[in-house]
């Protein structure tokens, strides 16, 4: 480092271990390969929780009751469903548009639908409103914004149905199983949350300027939309399938790491031992490819896994496991960051109303580097 940057010996480029804010969302403790949403291990809420039990415990701070929880996944059913306008929108995109477009663009119509959309943005109740809603209308925002743009007919949502049923159902169009439905709903519950990464700090900032709470969605689903913070899961299979094989893994993964060839789905800048995440996604992952009776794709996980743990010390992270979990589940590869959006709503809401709630600016400062005390030349001399 040199130049102006010597003169602040805490600048660190990105941001990178600088604090930049207090939250009681979630813990990440790096030595212990451990994450806890508001003090509850994410392991524990992916195996015996839901993914509606996560988005309550986020946004009212506490687990529900039986009662909470019944209430609360009604209310969701109620709210599954979009406006038609909102259909209009997405139906007038060009069918080449990406899908995170597509999911950025239909939030961001859908804010002025919202029946709270005139209250003020510092009201707690009206934003955990909004909030309800909008983890409400992800999964049928990514599973039908997908039907328009494969040409097939709209769905109603089932407002029974869970989540992770919700869009399973309008991406097959059939009634999912219970084992799909366990492997898409332990992902939802392992991505709905995750400190103060890119796309959820976007979020903060935006609200931080008083600006809604929808505003504040659109501004995370636009920074997750960067191939540096999502697509890690979409990289991961693209991975799996050129190496194709089992016995394929071992020469593959050794080629690669002799030409310096960055191996997706691996590695993690929060964790020194493995994303804690990967963990029970590798299980459920690896149990649905057994039920299904297709254990290529765990086969060639745990040749890699072993490789690049006993050599390079480096473990998978929960984007690896995912890829090939979503993979079985039949979902196409393109899906997968917006599955990580429909997941992550539940925490950017919760960020904003935690950031609302306890408001300051969020403005940064910054290191100048360039030319001072110049002399205007007039355009007529230049």
């Amino acid at each position: 480092m040199s130049g102006p940057a010597t003169q602040y010996p805490n600048y660190s480029p990105g941001l990178e271990g600088v604090p930049a804010g207090i939250t009681s969302i979630s813990k990440i403790d790096s030595d212990r390969s451990s994450l806890q949403y508001r003090g509850y291990d994410v392991h524990d809420l992916a195996e015996f929780g839901s993914y509606e039990e996560t988005a309550y415990l986020l946004l009212h701070k506490k687990l529900p009751t039986a009662s909470e929880l019944a209430e609360f996944k009604q209310l969701l059913g109620s709210e599954r469903d979009v406006p038609a306008e909102i259909y209009s929108v997405l139906a007038a995109m060009p069918k080449t548009a990406d899908s995170m477009d597509t999911l950025r663009t239909a939030f961001s119509v859908l804010a002025p639908f919202d029946p709270d959309y005139k209250a003020s943005p510092t009201d707690h109740d009206a934003n955990i409103r909004k909030a309800i809603r909008i983890v409400a209308k992800a999964s049928t925002l990514v599973g039908n914004g997908h039907r328009i743009r494969q040409g097939l007919n709209l769905i109603t949502p089932n407002p029974e149905h869970t989540a992770a049923e919700n869009f399973l159902h309008l991406m097959t169009g059939q009634e999912p199983d219970p084992a799909t439905v366990k492997t898409m709903d332990a992902s939802l519950t392992l991505y709905a949350e995750h400190g103060f990464n890119a796309s959820t700090f976007a979020c903060r900032v935006t609200v931080s300027t008083l600006s809604d709470l929808y505003s504040g969605i659109v501004a995370g689903i636009s920074t997750l939309r960067g191939p540096l913070h999502g697509g890690a899961n979409e990289e991961a299979m693209r991975m799996i399938l050129e190496i194709g094989t089992p016995e394929n893994a071992e020469p593959w993964l050794r080629d690669a790491l002799a030409n310096k060839k960055k191996i997706m789905g691996f590695g993690h800048r929060e964790y020194k031992k493995g994303d804690s995440r990967s963990f029970y996604m590798s299980k459920v992952a690896k149990e649905l490819g057994v039920k299904k009776g297709i254990t290529i794709y765990g086969e060639i996980a745990d040749v890699l896994e072993k490789i690049m743990a006993d050599e390079k010390g480096i473990y998978p992270n929960v984007d690896f496991p995912t890829a090939y979990g979503y993979y079985l589940l039949g979902i196409p590869i393109e899906l997968y960051t917006p599955i990580f959006a429909m997941a992550r709503v539940a925490g950017y809401s919760a960020h904003a109303i935690e950031q609302i709630d306890g408001n300051r600016l969020i403005r940064p400062k910054a290191i100048y580097d360039g030319d001072t005390n110049l002399t205007y030349v007039p355009i007529a001399d230049r």
